[in-house]
């Protein structure tokens, strides 16, 4: 059971680190979409967490959501990263932001869980 979890937690990781680069590379471009950094960045955590779970077809919530805390603060991170080095945020965000996504994508991990339980079930 490990190496789909850890394959999920990979993709899932992956997938929102890339998208997190590319909002951060267009909102360095375009100010409304900088504008817009916070909601969308927790989206793109929450939606990680989501992909984790239903990747995985993990049903323990509790795991569920530490690896979708893992998959959406780890790639918010590296997009927070990229926008501080561009200078488009403040150092504070690195903290603020890794934190939020986190909690957004260990959200999206255990809604995620919610609906792989039922795919299990039926």
């Amino acid at each position: 059971m490990a190496q789909p979890i850890n394959r999920a937690l990979a993709v899932a990781t992956a997938a929102c680190a890339a998208a997190q680069l590319v909002m951060v590379v267009a909102g360095h471009y375009n100010a409304s979409v900088a504008q817009m950094f916070a909601i969308l960045g927790v989206t793109l955590s929450l939606v990680a967490g989501v992909v984790y779970a239903v990747l995985a077809h993990d049903t323990q919530r509790g795991r569920a959501a530490l690896n979708g805390a893992i998959a959406g603060g780890v790639g918010a991170l590296i997009g927070i990263v990229v926008s501080f080095a561009l200078g488009d945020v403040t150092a504070s965000i690195l903290a603020i932001g890794t934190l939020s996504s986190a909690v957004t994508g260990a959200l999206g991990g255990f809604v995620g869980s919610l609906t792989a339980a039922r795919r299990v079930a039926a």
